[in-house]
């Protein structure tokens, strides 16, 4: 059977292939709706930043625990056969900590998504490594690193560029109830973290969360874990570590929430028209 799943791959007579990068929500969430679009997606893992939404994101998966994300399951892939064996399943995804050179030359992507989301690394230039390269959040500009960018900022979030640059990050965390910015626990210096928590549990305020070599991390106010990274993860100063929920019953810790399903939906009808323009007389280059 792998046989023939593998010559339908690499014939591209099967689904289209389609690679994420990252395993955090957002690139989860992307995931998802490029398979219900009809995409066989593998996701290449990252460390940085270190995934902190865990329910919501199949990164879980590459350490053998389940992940489900909304019906489409992620089964961790060591090698590029098990990465078209995962994807010849209708609702499997393929995590991997493979590096995007091993799936380039397994075969060429119709899509590319970048959704690593790393605010202070310059984005890497993805054009020409797919049929369609598309660049999520800060750091993307159309023509110089990307074919379409996606904005992930507050006031603009899902909005789909094919011209121009993304909005910088600004530091800024958008309100989860009526908590912004106060809700994510940093690390007050770089080292192993540990934790004896998981995500969904109820912590209350003054209760240590965590330690980063030895210091505590504190809850500020009562809550529901919305994030938390992996325990025994290595982490850089000002990594973010944790998220409190200060919703009470109305918290929500897994699926997909509103801001990865709109920069997920704006991603797949992206790459969609522009898969529809690249075969148009119109290029790109010529849409305002």
């Amino acid at each position: 059977m792998l046989g023939s799943d593998l010559a339908t791959f690499l014939s591209g007579r099967g689904r289209p292939f389609a690679v994420v990068l990252g395993t955090n929500e957002i690139a989860s969430a992307i995931a998802v709706h490029l398979t219900r679009a009809g995409d066989g997606v593998a996701l290449v893992h990252d460390p940085h930043p270190p995934v902190l939404r865990r329910a919501m994101a199949f990164d879980d998966a590459l350490y053998g625990d389940p992940a489900t994300v909304e019906g489409i399951t992620g089964l961790r892939c060591e090698t590029t056969l098990e990465v078209v064996a995962a994807l010849a399943e209708p609702h499997r995804v393929a995590p991997t900590l493979l590096d995007l050179s091993h799936l380039l030359a397994l075969r060429s992507p119709a899509v590319l998504v970048d959704a690593r989301l790393q605010k202070d690394r310059t984005a890497p230039d993805l054009r020409g490594l797919a049929a369609i390269a598309i660049g999520v959040g800060p750091n993307f500009a159309v023509g110089v690193n990307c074919d379409v960018a996606i904005e992930t900022h507050p006031e603009v979030v899902g909005r789909v560029l094919f011209g121009g640059a993304t909005r910088r990050a600004d530091g800024c965390s958008p309100l989860l109830g009526a908590v912004g910015g106060d809700r994510l626990l940093r690390a007050p210096q770089a080292g192993r973290w540990h934790t004896p928590h998981d995500i969904g549990q109820r912590i209350y305020r003054g209760q240590v969360v965590g330690r980063v070599d030895g210091e505590a991390i504190v809850a500020p106010f009562d809550g529901i874990l919305r994030g938390v990274v992996r325990d025994a993860t290595e982490v850089t100063i000002r990594a973010k570590l944790v998220e409190i929920d200060p919703r009470g019953r109305a918290a929500r810790w897994t699926g997909i929430d509103e801001r990865g399903r709109a920069i997920a939906s704006a991603v797949v009808a992206a790459a969609a028209r522009a898969s529809a323009d690249r075969r148009s007389p119109v290029g790109l280059d010529q849409l305002h």
